[in-house]
């Protein structure tokens, strides 16, 4: 009976929703790069979202700029969608950190407000935070963590007691795959009425983010979304009033509130919603990308991306661990395929990296300014977009123990998929 269920579990997983998921999302892509292993850093788009944003300079080259500005409302609901948002709730920037920017830049918080965040916090979140720190008066809190580096509920819970004015939290790290517990941190920050800013650039389209409940989700399009670069978003589920834009614009508020001092000069109002926080110029070609690319994670089914994503982070640190001294720095069942290596004595990230290339493999560095308070060397990077094929991670773990790699009868069609340039 026990093999017989056993059986059942692994037809499952190559026939059900993750393995379908995985299988669509690959033959969506004409051209994959051999051995890609970097979604974290930037994923590979598929051929409808090229296809979409090529057409759209096409218009805008044929019609003229301004008279070709798409409706985005369908995949701003589709992006909302993955929170639990609406459509008015999505603002369109340039990058994950300039829609932070936006976000914690324009918003009064009085002088002496206390900010809560972990030591796990990314370096250019934490930069800007400190930096508005000084301008503002605002004072720091770092918030505890466990020995995985997951935030500690308790100790939260004790900040909010103690007061904080805001938490900012990313859901998982660009230098470490450990999914932080959204849920139960926004109920707790809900609780306290305190407002809570999470960083969703690498969990968006990569682990489940509904059910968070936070004031505001700060995204990209290149990581998980596999959308194109130079699109960013945030989605703040009704502003309050003491939230705006770091810099009014006539795109996002109106002219019609008195000033203090009087006269005929009145000051910018911000629009409704999250109008107030976008950008009105930007890479609009890019931004119908990024809504083809929403829509088609819809359509794979979220549930089934995320549970094969889970599945391929299993995979890979059972491999990778202890792999020529290297190992991983979270646990083993974490639910995410951002995987990350500390290295052993006499090698390097960086060294590794360098060697991975040789052996057409792509993954990163992750340097220590991205994350000055919890790294103490740059770690090596491992984020396989859906459907890498095993052989890819078997591949990796030969290069880190210091075997040279053969060539992937499983890579090889990905070479000789490329379309001709049209």
């Amino acid at each position: 009976m026990e093999r017989a269920e056993r059986h059942t579990g692994q037809a499952e997983r190559h026939t059900g929703p993750a393995a379908r998921a995985a299988g669509a999302w690959r033959g969506a892509r004409s051209v994959v790069p051999p051995g890609y292993l970097d979604a974290a850093g930037c994923n590979v788009p598929s051929d409808r979202v090229l296809d979409a944003v090529m057409a759209h300079l096409r218009l805008e080259r044929e019609r003229g700029g301004y008279a070709a500005v798409p409706d985005l409302t369908t995949p701003k609901a589709a992006l909302a969608a993955l929170v639990g948002a609406g459509p008015g709730d999505v603002a369109f920037l340039e990058s994950g950190t300039a829609a932070m920017a936006a976000l914690l830049g324009g918003w009064r918080l009085a002088q002496g407000s206390r900010v809560g965040h972990a030591r796990t916090e990314y370096g250019g979140t934490l930069m800007l935070l400190r930096h508005l720190a000084v301008l503002r008066g605002w004072s720091l809190v770092e918030l505890p963590v466990d020995g995985d580096a997951r935030l500690d509920l308790d100790g939260l819970r004790a900040g909010l007691v103690a007061g904080l004015d805001l938490v900012v939290v990313s859901h998982i790290g660009s230098h470490r795959g450990v999914v932080q517990p959204a849920s139960e941190i926004g109920t707790l920050c809900r609780a306290a009425q305190v407002p809570l800013v999470l960083d969703v650039c690498q969990s968006l389209g990569h682990v489940e983010v509904r059910g968070a409940g936070a004031s505001a989700y700060v995204g990209t399009s290149r990581k998980w979304l596999a959308g194109p670069r130079g699109v960013g978003f945030l989605i703040v589920p009704g502003p309050t009033t003491a939230m705006d834009a770091a810099a009014p614009t006539l795109g996002g508020h109106v002219w019609n509130e008195p000033s203090p001092s009087g006269g005929e000069h009145t000051l910018p109002v911000p629009l409704p919603g999250a109008a107030r926080y976008e950008s009105s110029e930007g890479a609009i070609a890019a931004r119908v990308g990024l809504g083809v690319a929403v829509l088609e994670h819809h359509a794979l089914g979220p549930s089934g991306v995320h549970e094969h994503l889970a599945d391929l982070g299993r995979t890979a640190r059972d491999l990778l661990d202890g792999a020529g001294g290297w190992r991983v720095a979270e646990p083993p069942d974490e639910p995410s395929a951002l995987v990350t290596l500390t290295p052993p004595p006499g090698d390097t990230a960086e060294n590794a990296a360098a060697r991975a290339a040789a052996a057409s493999l792509l993954v990163s560095v992750v340097p220590t300014g991205r994350a000055p308070l919890d790294l103490r060397e740059p770690v090596l990077r491992v984020s396989p977009p859906p459907g890498t094929p095993p052989e890819t991670l078997h591949a990796l773990a030969r290069v880190l123990a210091g075997e040279r790699r053969e060539p992937s009868h499983a890579e090889q069609p990905a070479r000789s998929r490329i379309r001709p340039q049209r």
